[in-house]
């Protein structure tokens, strides 16, 4: 996959030559090297978002992914970088082009394009969670990779995923992690981890302690979970979600923006 990079600082996947590569990060940095990473040079995004992936199918031809549905283009090695339509607002994380026309796209849903990116179908998907990454190592058959073990595999181009059976692994600590998106209207995603089989509570408050509504209530087995929240008939604010596992408890802002 050529030109891909990982939103870790200072890592990136380089061409086949060695030589040139690019990396995204946050606040919409891109970095591009085309002398192994001995220097780095910045090229302007146009946006502040956070970019999670970035497939280069050849030297030219770039596609850059990251938060509220953010696809960006390049089709001049990143001298330019041009925004498309992805038609959600869901967090993209992975990317990946097997050519300057034919690429996927993953995240919280599956998006599928064989014009460049000029437009964007969603796909079927198995996956109960949000996935992270994607490749394919031809125009039909490739592999997507998500939370809780999840693997995706086609041989359709997407067309139909096929889930492969899961190797969990089990957590060993607790984490409560920032709802996503946010600010948010209406709806948004919390995720959170245990690391023991017991009771789970996730209750939303408002600022003065009022207790707004119960998400979960329910016994759960280790492992990392999602509970979708509907902030319909809620008034714009800052709102508090908890979760409550055992003696581990741990709360979080989120704002409702209408």
């Amino acid at each position: 996959m050529m030109g891909s990079a990982l939103t870790v600082p200072g890592r990136a996947i380089l061409d086949d030559d060695g030589n040139t590569g690019t990396v995204v990060g946050g606040s919409g940095t891109i970095l591009r090297t085309t002398d192994g990473g001995a220097n780095w040079v910045g090229q302007l995004s146009g946006t502040k978002l956070v970019l999670y992936g970035v497939s280069f199918s050849d030297v030219n031809n770039g596609t850059a992914v990251g938060d509220s549905g953010t696809i960006l283009r390049t089709t001049d090695a990143g001298t330019t970088w041009m925004s498309q339509s992805s038609g959600t607002r869901n967090r993209l994380t992975g990317v990946c082009f097997t050519d300057a026309y034919t690429g996927t796209v993953v995240g919280g849903l599956i998006l599928r394009t064989t014009n460049g990116g000029t437009t964007w179908a969603p796909q079927s998907s198995p996956a109960s969670g949000w996935l992270r990454g994607v490749t394919f190592t031809d125009a039909t058959t490739g592999t997507a990779v998500g939370d809780a073990g999840t693997i995706l595999h086609t041989t359709t181009g997407g067309t139909t995923w096929v889930e492969k059976e899961r190797h969990a692994i089990t957590p060993r600590e607790y984490v409560l992690s920032q709802n996503y998106p946010n600010p948010f209207n209406p709806t948004t995603q919390i995720q959170f981890t245990i690391a023991n089989r017991q009771l789970t509570i996730v209750k939303v408050f408002d600022l003065l302690g009022r207790e707004v509504r119960t998400l979960l209530n329910e016994v759960k087995s280790p492992g990392t979970y999602t509970v979708e929240f509907d902030g319909s008939n809620l008034s714009s604010g800052v709102y508090v979600y908890r979760l409550q596992a055992g003696d581990f408890v741990s709360a979080k802002k989120m704002l409702v923006v209408k």
